[in-house]
């Protein structure tokens, strides 16, 4: 029998010194928002599918929570997922999954809503779920259960998950989650059935409803200045991925690297003005008492008042001893003047991400950066003090060759050999970072396959072999799991057909399989052959002229750029950035479009 509110009070205190980390699971936490369910007219549960130091680290996460809560009549309450300790003694004491703020089951609120920030993730929102004492297929709930709503940036392709999700919202949230739950009060408090309230829903832009099947375009928040941030962020008991302020400084990218899933899905480039981002800085640095600010985007150092911006927000970081973190730096951006800017920055290490080793293959992916200014950044790096540079490149590009492997080892050595010229006077450390390339929808490479397991191996190991030569105590070397990558990529590309498989490896006991701890790709294989589906068939090259799952989707940017982005890379010719010159992608509101016309 299912425990109410205080029932799971009482219960969680009999075991809750069992578990590791037992803040995950008890709330209460500096700035949490807690009401009543007697005192709102809707309800949300919040639910992040990964552990509560992942989830917690999440800038959207905390603008919904926030923005959710700002309104009288509405309520917001976060929910993880527990790890194996917490969710085994749950399910032994009968103890259903709970919001945070008021431990209410997620089973008793209106709705429930899962992030989608990775593809891994999908059999974790089953778990949870389950967990709830939800039932998992929305074929199998009805009017009295809450209703399971989805976003977040895997939504562009939500066919995998279309067995278990009622709505999708897909784009930027900010406005349009507030439209679909004042529609979902209205419909509530008329008594509207749930079928009724879809045929409403989808005439909100952005809203996709499965049971419908209805085309839908993305949703997208116009002015930056004007979106809802919050000026105060929950503070953890515990230590979490990212123990800072967290302001966002732009949306969208100006660059178009053909395999970038989120520089395309992202669009059009929007930009906050310098003192909106320093007065939502200042407010977070004095709510939270955080010590350090990280600075938010796709690729921070594109923002056209930069200089300004930095200045502005070195000034106030070192007068008030908090650090200024630009982890989304462009290594061609680097310079002597943002170095100057970015000195109180602690100096561990710098990380940039060449993604290939050669310049015909760096076209070819449209990185439009060269090797000089590769060596250009990592001069001004070495320059100001740092010893510890983290490179990301990727194997199995399309048109990659043995040459291209090679290339990366011999950018690494000028790399090693510049730092003896001009670095500090210490040994230096390389750490790279090869990550096995998946071709992703609504990129100018969906088309293109992934390569097959052996050969990844033969690729990781041809360049091992090269490090292995010499310099292998001062370089590291990390490589992605083939088999992770390789699902992310069938999960990524697939269509409603693998809701079957991701059922069954839930039942097999997939979870978390993000995590390599809990990652069981024997289970998964398992899963497809039970359910007589081939998973290789997912991640072939398609044809052009092809119909793709995510068709019915409208991301702005049109199918035949992407066509044509397509053909350039493998005539190795690259596209100007979208400050330089407008390649007409398709996006009309956008400032940087010279056919662009604001709605």
């Amino acid at each position: 029998m299912s425990k109410n509110k205080t029932d799971i009070l009482k219960e969680i205190e009999r075991f809750l010194l069992k578990v590791q980390k037992p803040a995950r699971y008890i709330g209460g936490e500096v700035n949490s928002v807690v009401k009543s369910s007697e005192t709102v007219d809707l309800s949300l549960a919040f639910c992040f599918p990964d552990t509560y130091e992942i989830g917690m680290s999440h800038l959207g996460m905390k603008i919904l929570y926030s923005l959710i809560n700002s309104r009288e009549e509405y309520k917001c309450e976060r929910c993880f997922m527990p790890l194996s300790d917490m969710s085994d003694l749950m399910r032994e004491y009968n103890v259903p999954l709970y919001g945070l703020e008021t431990m209410t089951p997620i089973r008793d609120f209106d709705i429930v809503a899962f992030t989608l920030q990775y593809e891994l993730s999908y059999t974790t929102i089953l778990a949870m779920l389950d967990l709830a004492e939800i039932p998992l297929l929305r074929a199998e709930r009805n009017d009295s259960h809450p209703l399971v709503i989805a976003g977040g940036s895997c939504a562009c392709n939500p066919e995998p998950l279309t067995d278990f999700i009622d709505v999708f919202v897909i784009g930027e949230g900010e406005e349009v989650t507030l439209e679909l739950l004042d529609l979902f009060n209205e419909c509530k408090r008329s008594g509207i059935s749930r079928t009724d309230f879809y045929r409403k829903a989808v005439l909100i832009e952005g809203i996709y409803v499965p049971e419908l099947g209805n085309s839908v375009r993305k949703r997208i928040v116009e002015d930056m200045d004007g979106i809802f941030f919050p000026d105060e962020f929950v503070l953890p008991f515990i230590e979490t991925v990212h123990e800072r302020v967290v302001t966002e400084v732009l949306r969208g990218c100006i660059r178009g690297c053909r395999f970038c899933q989120a520089g395309f899905i992202c669009r059009p480039y929007r930009e906050k003005s310098p003192c909106k981002i320093l007065e939502e800085t200042k407010a977070l640095c004095e709510s939270t008492g955080y010590d350090e600010v990280s600075l938010c985007s796709l690729s921070t150092s594109d923002h056209s008042e930069i200089e300004g911006l930095l200045k502005d927000m070195s000034d106030y970081t070192d007068r008030n001893s908090i650090n200024l973190a630009l982890p989304s730096l462009r290594i061609d951006k680097f310079n002597d003047e943002v170095l100057q800017r970015i000195k109180s920055v602690r100096k561990s290490s710098l990380t940039f991400a060449p993604e290939a080793g050669t310049q015909r293959l760096r076209d070819v992916i449209n990185k439009n950066i060269t090797e000089e200014n590769i060596m250009e950044g990592c001069r001004v790096a070495f320059s100001g003090g740092y010893s510890t540079v983290k490179l990301y490149f990727m194997l199995g590009l399309p048109t990659e060759t043995d040459e291209d492997i090679t290339g990366i080892h011999t950018l690494v050595e000028k790399i090693m050999k510049l730092y003896k010229q001009v670095g500090p006077n210490k040994g230096i450390s390389v750490s790279i970072s090869l990550a096995t390339f998946v071709p992703k929808p609504f990129t100018p490479f969906q088309y293109e396959p992934m390569i097959s397991r052996e050969e990844a191996a033969r690729r990781q190991k041809l360049l091992m072999s090269l490090f292995a030569v010499k310099n292998s105590r001062k370089v590291k070397i990390s490589r992605s799991d083939y088999n992770s990558s390789f699902l992310e990529a069938v999960l990524a590309r697939g269509d409603s057909r693998l809701g079957r498989v991701i059922l069954e490896a839930y039942k097999n006991g997939c979870t978390l399989d993000s995590w390599g701890d809990y990652f069981d790709f024997a289970k998964w294989k398992s899963a497809f052959e039970v359910c007589g589906i081939t998973p290789e068939e997912f991640v072939r090259r398609r044809e052009h002229e092809e119909s793709l799952p995510w068709d019915y989707i409208d991301m702005l940017v049109t199918k035949e750029f992407l066509l044509g982005e397509n053909k350039r890379a493998y005539e190795g010719v690259t596209t100007p950035n979208c400050r330089e010159k407008c390649s007409a992608c398709g996006v009309k509101i956008c400032k940087n479009s010279e056919r662009g016309v604001k709605k």
